[in-house]
């Protein structure tokens, strides 16, 4: 008996400026659908970055797990939008119902720890809170690029919530950081 050779990692299609969405349709690569699923994948690839950054410590160990469901949730997302098959979407993952609340709850627990903000703050402080707000930027173009889709399509009406609530969990995230390591937030000097 001899065993069914395995599939390629590469399929040559991409070598024309094409690729594959969930279902089979070949699009462009700068599709709009493509530019969404990828800034998805780009941001889920940056948070695997930031969880690295924030290690076994155990102060940042729930930052740590929580980022962990929001990655497999972001994958749930990337799918959906790689979809173009309204049938074979329905088969897809689904994001959790809890997703949003559970970003909601550990936002308000960061915030009630930490003085409450009155102005802009410069994206910085410790490399770890750096990297939060680099993600907080990556967030908001996979959010802009979703939107874009949603004005064509409502199906992604839930994957720009998501968006958009974590995009503040990663805000008020590089804050927490930087509170809990006695690094104050630098604020924006309108006059300099």
């Amino acid at each position: 008996m001899t065993t069914p050779p395995k599939a390629k990692i590469y399929t040559r299609t991409g070598d024309q400026g094409k690729t594959r969405l969930v279902g089979g349709g070949c699009v462009d690569k700068f599709n709009p659908r493509v530019e969404a699923y990828g800034t998805v994948d780009e941001l889920n690839s940056y948070l695997g970055i930031v969880r690295n950054h924030l290690g076994d410590a155990p102060l940042l160990a729930p930052l740590n797990n929580h980022l962990e469901f929001i990655q497999n949730e972001l994958f749930n997302v990337g799918s959906r939008l790689a979809c173009e098959d309204e049938k074979i979407s329905l088969k897809l993952p689904a994001l959790s119902s809890e997703a949003v609340l559970q970003m909601e709850k550990k936002i308000d627990a960061m915030e009630a720890e930490m003085p409450e903000l009155h102005q802009f703050i410069l994206p910085g402080g410790t490399t770890t809170a750096s990297h939060f707000h680099f993600a907080r930027t990556l967030c908001r173009r996979a959010e802009r690029r979703t939107a874009e889709l949603h004005h064509q399509d409502p199906r992604f009406q839930e994957g720009m919530i998501f968006l958009n609530r974590l995009s503040d969990y990663l805000f008020v995230a590089a804050r927490w950081v930087n509170f809990k390591n006695n690094h104050p937030d630098a604020p924006w000097k309108k006059n300099l």
